[in-house]
């Protein structure tokens, strides 16, 4: 028979003819001023290993190691390489993956005792000896008798119950040494790729640190975030008690029909904790303002509206204000390097006329409020808007830059309760793969982008790096200033939303840029069960995203 014979183009230009079937790996010497920092490729917009075998005409780009995708392969294939050694030394203890904190992941053994240093010291020389080796990591698929059966052998109880609510024919799973995985995305080809890591010592457990992308052999300085490590531990221990600690313990609830309880019970424990940050308030005695930040997506306008009412029902009157109104105007708008007008630096606010406006309520001086037209980018007054602040009221101020105190320099640090917002998920994929904060963030805005703004799902994960850069240098650095913070995670949630994403991100296709992330977040969506969408309670954060609310926004 005819041998057939594909089209490969490449981002230079350059097309070549190969057999059907051609391994990537072998057409790496064509991208030669990058070759040792490729470490998977983009084919036809999809991130695929190296050892993907090429079956359409395809046009190729590589995945470098100083890019997100390319970060993203590295930490995969970290966390493997950990899994792996840590089976060898300690096979009869499951290592158990945690949230990220630092340019790193938190692991604990399962042994219901703190790891020792001498056992975390013991796990980095193994990895470190099997990246010296340069073992091959594997890609098979295995039937699904096979895979069950495989699981099982290795304690990976997660994995095993996973296949219980996903049965598919063939499981693709990847291996290293005597050890194997699920597939979740592309990996290294061998573990000599991994020489950049660190395990440090943390709480019941330890990070397995690694490198940011923008500097890819280098550990940066690890910068500790304890308030966010005591919410997520918190928010673990009762995961364990409810009983829900990964996607596959959450479907056991959807497959036999338990959700509805879970959902009440998720809520119940979100609310107690606006409650208790409501008491820690009233407790402040002199609070005047309220100053709620968070990420993108991170429910702050539902949360402002949740503690809104908690105060009141200790006999606050909440009044909000929105920095929106406080824009500095068109004409006075700094602009970015690419001549863009900046709405999200500090400058873009008139400080100085939003602190006078403060002080002057505080005085108990009635105030005429701005507010701002966004169409002719300048601020106007409404007739009869005016406020005045009586004994129990309070100002609730929600924006990006609330933990920044220069955002309010003239008022004294005794009238402000800063409050940190964070979308803080407890549940695990399986015990070696982690539900990622921004992955959760971001399926969120997605929804809500179609719902309330038209948008695709290809232009919010277009503008999504801007976000998180905005993110990075806004409200990341500020967090540690906060006097609560609150996680606005519903273990739920997932279930609830891809509903809305999953047809979402079936419409971006291979001709976009955008097609590989939307295939990376289908792939995450398929481990969730769906639940309807009538069972979300109206005044649920999730709302704020789906549509629904009790709330008026």
């Amino acid at each position: 028979m005819q041998e057939h014979t594909l089209s490969v183009s490449f981002p230079s230009g350059k097309t070549l003819v190969v057999p059907y079937g051609t391994p990537v790996n072998t057409l790496l010497p064509h991208f030669s001023e990058h070759a040792e920092h490729i470490l998977a490729v983009r084919i036809n917009n999809d991130v695929q290993p190296l050892d993907r075998a090429l079956d359409v005409n395809s046009h190729i780009e590589p995945v470098l190691n100083n890019t997100k995708d390319g970060a993203a392969v590295y930490r995969r294939s970290l966390c493997l390489l950990l899994a792996a050694a840590a089976y060898k030394l300690f096979p009869s203890s499951r290592l158990l993956v945690g949230h990220s904190l630092g340019h790193g992941y938190y692991y604990t053994l399962e042994t219901g005792k703190p790891i020792e240093k001498m056992q975390i010291e013991s796990l980095e020389n193994e990895m470190h000896s099997l990246v010296a080796k340069n073992l091959p990591i594997a890609v098979q698929h295995i039937s699904y008798t096979e895979a069950t059966q495989l699981f099982d052998a290795l304690g990976l109880v997660e994995t095993r119950l996973q296949l219980n609510y996903f049965c598919p024919p063939r499981v693709r799973i990847n291996s290293l040494g005597g050890f194997s995985d699920l597939y979740f995305g592309p990996l290294v080809p061998s573990t000599g790729f991994l020489k950049t890591f660190a395990l440090m010592p943390y709480g019941q457990g330890f990070l397995l640190r690694f490198p940011k992308s923008s500097e890819p052999h280098v550990l940066p300085q690890f910068t500790d975030e304890p308030e966010l490590f005591k919410i997520y531990s918190h928010y673990k221990e009762w995961g364990k008690r409810v009983g829900v600690t990964s996607a596959a313990s959450l479907n056991k609830l959807i497959n036999e029909r338990k959700f509805n309880d879970f959902i009440d019970i998720s809520e119940t424990f979100q609310q107690r904790q606006f409650a208790d940050v409501a008491d820690k308030i009233a407790k402040r005695e002199n609070v005047r303002v309220v100053l709620i930040a968070g990420p993108s997506s991170s429910g702050k306008t539902t949360s402002a509206k949740k503690l809104a009412l908690e105060l009141e029902a200790i006999g606050y009157i909440p009044k909000v204000i929105s920095l929106d109104s406080y824009y500095v105007g068109r004409a006075r708008n700094p602009k970015d390097e690419n001549g863009n007008y900046d709405f999200e630096c500090l400058e873009a606010l008139d400080i100085e006329f939003l602190n006078d406006n403060l002080l002057d309520l505080f005085a108990g001086k009635e105030v005429a409020m701005p507010s701002y037209d966004f169409t002719k980018g300048e601020r106007f007054y409404e007739t009869g808007n005016t406020m005045r602040l009586s004994e129990n009221d309070i100002l609730i101020l929600e924006g990006i830059h609330g933990l920044n105190d220069k955002l309010t320099p003239r008022i004294p640090a005794e009238l402000k309760f800063k409050i940190y917002l964070s979308a803080l998920t407890q549940l695990n994929l399986d015990d070696h793969n982690r539900i990622s904060t921004s992955d959760n963030r971001l399926i969120r805005r997605i929804v809500r982008d179609s719902q309330f703004r038209g948008k695709s799902a290809a232009g919010t994960i277009a503008m999504w790096p801007s976000v998180q850069r905005g993110e990075q240098k806004h409200i990341f650095p500020f967090q540690n200033n906060a006097d609560a913070m609150l996680n606005t995670a519903l273990d739920y949630e997932l279930s609830i939303l891809k509903v809305y994403a999953d047809p979402l991100l079936r419409c971006v296709n291979p001709m976009q840029k955008e097609y590989s992330e939307a295939c990376r977040l289908l792939s995450f969506l398929y481990n969730f069960a769906p639940i309807p969408p009538t069972a979300v309670p109206n005044r649920s954060i999730i709302r704020e995203f789906i549509g629904g609310s009790a709330f008026h926004y």
